[in-house]
This record gives C-alpha cells, structure tokens and sequence, in this order.
C-alpha cells in the first residue's frame, strides 16, 4: 500500500488507500514556540502543553470506500 505526503507552506497532504487528510503545520516563525509546536512543562512528570499555532490546527479528512474485491466468477 503506497502513501503520499506533500508539504505546501503550512498545509501538509497524506494520501493513501482508505482516507485522504489536509492539516495545517506549526509556525515556524511563531513566536511563543518558533515551530515546534509546544513546549514541555511539569516537575517529575512533564507533560507538552501545546502552542496555539498547533492545538487550533484545522484539518481536514475525507475517508474513501473500500473497493469490493473482484468476484472469482462471472455473475451469469
């Protein structure tokens, strides 16, 4: 099963066989995490707390149908 991932600006497209998904990037220039998407916070357990440029991301998903598998015999 073959996949496809393309990068536009901040958009980024996967395809493969059951679904299509269009997703927004982090910011790169963002200036509260400059591109990584978040930050680690916390003591003994850190935990990420996400940026905004990444937590409010929208994303699109578009789930394609299964193709029926062929039949072994014709129907007549």
């Amino acid at each position: 099963m073959a996949a496809h991932r393309q990068r536009a600006g901040r958009w980024e497209l996967y395809a493969d066989l059951p679904r299509i998904k269009l997703k927004s990037r982090t910011r790169r220039p963002c200036p509260d995490c400059r591109g990584a998407g978040g930050w680690w916070v916390g003591g003994a357990n850190p935990e990420m707390q996400a940026c905004g440029c990444w937590a409010h991301r929208r994303e699109l998903r578009i789930r394609l149908l299964p193709v029926p598998a062929w039949p072994d015999e014709p129907p007549f």
